[in-house]
């Protein structure tokens, strides 16, 4: 095997072009996996126009961060062994896997302790590394490749990053007590994720927020326990009124400044505003609201190897409801991008092979 298809970005903002990329030759601790399902993800938009979204403080470019085109993308990828290094023990040939794509420089205090993504210059698969639009990809060592045999690869992939992203936060969260309620802020992939588990972590009241109608009917069929439409001019009120002024814990996967100010200002006393949405803009409240409210206003950063395993063993459970998956050829990339760029995707689009 000397080469492979793959969907490269070659120019910030344009289409996907496919190409052909040569294998490296593994290290010993190296695989090679076959592809068999790439989610698309949020993110990837992102990076494909090139910068994130800092309000008054401009953008931050991937060129900044150190990406260099072209580039293969997707970070969420699942797929079967199909060569390994000399020195591969954990894996076999024709083992179907989950690959965690946050991988950082191996050297700091945060990858010794086995955070990851705590580190400081990561190089991850999809991003600084080639990704899972492609027919194959690899993987640098064996330890992060976690097993999904028996499960749907096209279910699971997403799990790589909205499923880790989601449990990741919760676990920074910590647990509600019974009377008290969950907001999650957008309806996507991330969100629709976030209810399904939030259920299997035993949440016992979340209301789902978004703008869109159609996803918020996807929110209740995974779990939500109310919803509300915040493009009502009275949304403020609304949420107070549906969580009886109970509301704790809010997870913003969306992280606009509208939905910062929805939480701000629905927040109780001593609650907590975590975010894990990139969407981009200024975060504003008034000062005196931190000591006053006793409030925690917290980021999130997708997570790492070992909670991707424990979220693989909660789905195993039965726990986690299956958000809708929408199945699409590999070379179909360019238009599934569209269409999540256009909010018309309900949960995930995910990449299979043609």
């Amino acid at each position: 095997m000397n080469d492979y298809t793959c969907f490269d970005l070659v120019e910030w903002g344009q289409p996907l072009e496919e190409r052909r990329r040569e294998f490296p030759v593994p290290d010993a601790k190296g695989v090679v996996v076959r592809v068999t399902a790439a989610g698309i993800c949020h993110s990837d938009l992102h990076f494909k126009k090139g910068y994130l979204d800092l309000g008054e403080q401009g953008k931050l470019t991937f060129t900044d961060r150190g990406a260099r085109l072209p580039a293969t993308m997707g970070h969420e990828i699942a797929g079967e062994v199909v060569s390994v290094g000399s020195d591969v023990s954990s894996v076999s040939i024709g083992q179907s896997v989950l690959v965690f794509p946050w991988i950082g420089c191996r050297k700091c205090a945060a990858c010794e302790d086995a955070r990851e993504s705590d580190c400081m210059s990561m190089r991850i698969i999809g991003v600084s590394q080639p990704g899972g639009y492609a027919t194959h990809v690899y993987v640098e060592d064996e330890q992060f490749l976690v097993d999904i045999t028996g499960l749907d690869p096209a279910e699971v992939a997403p799990h790589a990053c909205s499923g880790l992203t989601v449990y990741n936060a919760f676990k920074k969260m910590g647990p509600l007590r019974d009377q008290e309620w969950l907001a999650v802020l957008g309806a996507g992939g991330l969100g629709l994720n976030a209810i399904a588990i939030a259920n299997a972590l035993g949440y016992g009241n979340i209301v789902a927020v978004d703008i869109d109608d159609d996803k918020l009917d996807a929110a209740c069929e995974m779990g939500a326990h109310a919803i509300l439409n915040n493009s009502l001019s009275n949304a403020v009120e609304a949420l107070r009124e549906i969580t009886g002024n109970q509301l704790f814990g809010v997870l913003d996967t969306f992280g606009g400044a509208s939905t910062a100010e929805l939480a701000i200002h629905t927040l109780s006393k001593s609650g907590t505003y975590l975010v894990v949405g990139q969407h981009g803009g200024d975060f504003k409240m008034p000062q005196p609201w931190l000591p006053q409210k006793a409030i925690t206003v917290r980021g999130s950063h997708v997570g790492n190897s070992s909670h991707l395993r424990e979220v693989i063993d909660l789905v195993r459970t039965g726990k986690v409801r299956q958000m809708p998956i929408e199945r699409r050829p590999l070379s179909d990339i360019n238009q599934a991008m569209d269409d999540l760029q256009s909010g018309k995707v309900r949960g995930r689009i995910v990449l299979v092979p043609d």
